[in-house]
């Protein structure tokens, strides 16, 4: 039965009632909406708006019902309209007048908002958990690596050398504003909707603040309008999983990139990877790939969200029924992704020897060798970077590094040069060297990776 059915005369048609219907995505929610109602009820029942007999048996059978749907002796109706009606014509069911009383000073609208605020509270309690557990294994591997000398890359070509554990805590830095962003996202829907009733809050003398309180919110909602209709919180935690999915299929990419032949810089565990139905020899990783691939999964539901939200008209409208498997699928596509990734790095083999020897190909260390003649022999600066550029393609055209160049050639192209360059040049030391605050010296990545543990620790 429709709970709106006394205006109407003839029943919908089937397709409307289909077309309708949310149960099939907020069937989710019948913690949260129990949750919701027994506080509803013992704030009804304490103001004295209902008996306070009346409240306790609400609330008694409210938990049962909540432990029968738990332990599967109660199935949710899938043709039910929403969850909301469910539960409240089943506590009707077995309570009588009792059960009508429930829905008292409040409306579907304040219910449905209080809902997918207690919702994705959880939701986000649980991301946090698993992204603090992925930043901590990208410390504890950056650690592990703090001197392994790998090349970093601009327009993907080498450019400067870094260490690897300098390049797994640029992810860190990403992941640690991603939890910042839900946090912050968080914080500002920390207020209780219920009680805005339709839209216009309601004649009862309801206790807003309790009723908040009893849910764990830090205040009620200020204006009836807003708390029924702002659904700002799931554009801003969309958005946040959105920004956490960019940084993941960079990273995926980059892994992509690394365990191919041609960079070959880690290896997967075969855990994480699969083959193929043809190529006996193919080692594929196709997680990597599937998590890079759902990002667009993630910026589609955020795009969706804004875009269902944009031209509406205050109060409540039924488009945003449309928030729940939006903001829904969001969290849940990133929950997904981040559940094989974090044992996957911790897991991988990291090749440093393979490393060092891309680095040491791409001259990488040519700034340091420019920077050597401007620091020790007091060249300018575009002096030395000329005379380094005519070194490179001297290295290129013999199929030789700078460190393998011998100094006589060095001394044809510029008398300045001695035997100290290749000390200059070399990439543990021009690694070493880059000590300035954010730089990649092994000592300033061990630092930075137990600051970021210690940052974890506030997350918590």
């Amino acid at each position: 039965m429709k709970l709106w059915k006394g205006r109407f005369k003839k029943e919908a048609d089937p397709k409307t009632n289909d077309f309708n219907s949310s149960i099939a995505f907020d069937s989710r929610m019948f913690r949260q909406d129990i949750e919701g109602s027994i506080a509803h009820a013992t704030m009804l029942g304490r103001q004295g708006i209902i008996d306070e007999g009346e409240s306790m048996r609400i609330c008694v059978e409210l938990g049962k019902i909540r432990q029968d749907i738990e332990t599967g002796a109660l199935a949710i109706d899938p043709d039910a309209e929403d969850i909301h009606t469910f539960v409240e014509q089943e506590l009707t069911a077995r309570l009588g007048d009792a059960g009508k009383r429930l829905h008292t000073g409040r409306s579907r609208n304040d219910q449905v908002a209080l809902d997918v605020r207690l919702t994705l509270r959880e939701e986000c309690g649980g991301l946090k958990g698993q992204l603090i557990g992925l930043v901590q294994v990208l410390a504890q591997k950056a650690e592990q690596h703090a001197a392994a000398v790998v090349p970093g890359y601009t327009h993907m070509q080498r450019a400067q050398p870094v260490t690897f554990g300098h390049h797994l805590l640029a992810y860190a830095e990403m992941l640690l504003r991603d939890l910042s962003r839900f946090e912050d996202a968080l914080k500002r829907m920390d207020q209780c909707p219920l009680g805005s009733g339709a839209l216009a809050g309601t004649t009862y003398p309801l206790d807003r603040a309790l009723t908040a309180k009893l849910l764990g919110f830090t205040s009620p909602t200020q204006n009836s309008l807003d708390g029924v209709s702002d659904r700002d919180f799931c554009a801003e935690i969309a958005f946040a999983a959105s920004m956490t999915m960019v940084h993941l299929s960079r990273l995926c990419e980059e892994l992509v990139l690394w365990c191919s032949w041609e960079f070959k810089f880690i290896e997967l565990d075969d855990a994480f990877c699969t083959g193929s139905s043809i190529m006996p020899q193919k080692k594929n990783p196709d997680l990597a790939e599937l998590i890079r691939g759902k990002s667009g999964r993630v910026f589609g539901d955020l795009m969706g969200l804004l875009t269902m939200m944009k031209g509406l008209p205050l109060a409540y409208n039924k488009d945003m029924q449309e928030d729940k498997e939006a903001v829904f699928d969001a969290v849940d596509t990133l929950k997904l992704c981040l559940t094989p990734l974090t044992p996957m790095l911790e897991t991988m083999r990291v090749l440093e020897e393979n490393m060092r020897a891309a680095a040491a190909k791409g001259f990488i260390n040519a700034t340091d060798c420019a920077d050597w003649l401007v620091a020790v022999k007091g060249l300018p600066f575009r002096d030395a970077y000329k005379i380094t550029g005519e070194l490179v393609a001297l290295c290129i055209d013999r199929g030789l590094t700078l460190e393998e160049l011998p100094l006589e050639d060095y001394q044809a192209v510029c008398q300045s040069f001695d035997q100290g360059v290749y000390e200059a040049i070399s990439l543990e030391k021009t690694v070493g060297d880059r000590k300035v605050l954010g730089g990649p010296a092994p000592e300033n990545v061990r630092a930075q990776a137990q600051r970021v543990l210690k940052m974890l620790k506030e997350f918590r």
